[in-house]
């Protein structure tokens, strides 16, 4: 019999829309089979890229939440180091790990993309993009004050 699909839910915090000329700053993850609760969470800080920038939107935002800032870079780690964790923590999942994703945000593209510069692939069996499915999952926890009062 086949393992059971894991899904996995990701929530991320960025200094701008795209990844590349702007950065992956806050990384969780939650897994769980379809009926549960997770089972296996994984977060972490990530540094800057070197050379890439504050958007200006972020910017603004960011000035808004100074303390989650200021969270946001506390104990980061360098994007190769973030990433090949983030790899090995799903490649150590007890199932098929199933990416779910919501297309209007940007976890998949910068987390696909971190994942391939900096970890030489993607690890995950299926990508499912439905909304409906990621908000029954929930948010995976966010240590940040403003995931718990605006969107981040």
């Amino acid at each position: 019999m086949p393992p059971e699909p894991l899904l996995v839910t990701t929530h991320i915090h960025t200094d701008g829309p795209i990844p590349g000329p702007h950065s992956l700053l806050t990384l969780t993850s939650a897994a769980q089979p379809r009926a549960g609760g997770p089972i296996s969470t994984f977060g972490m800080n990530v540094r800057e890229l070197p050379g890439a920038t504050l958007h200006p939107g972020a910017l603004r935002r960011w000035q808004r939440r100074p303390e989650d800032w200021l969270a946001s870079r506390r104990a980061s780690r360098p994007p190769a180091v973030a990433a090949n964790a983030y790899l090995r923590w799903v490649e150590r999942l007890p199932g098929e790990p199933v990416f779910v994703t919501d297309t209007t945000r940007p976890d998949y593209l910068f987390l696909y993309w971190y994942l391939v510069r900096f970890a030489g692939r993607w690890p995950f069996a299926a990508v499912v993009a439905d909304p409906a499915l990621r908000g029954q999952l929930g948010e995976p926890f966010c240590r940040l004050t403003g995931c718990r009062s605006t969107a981040a």
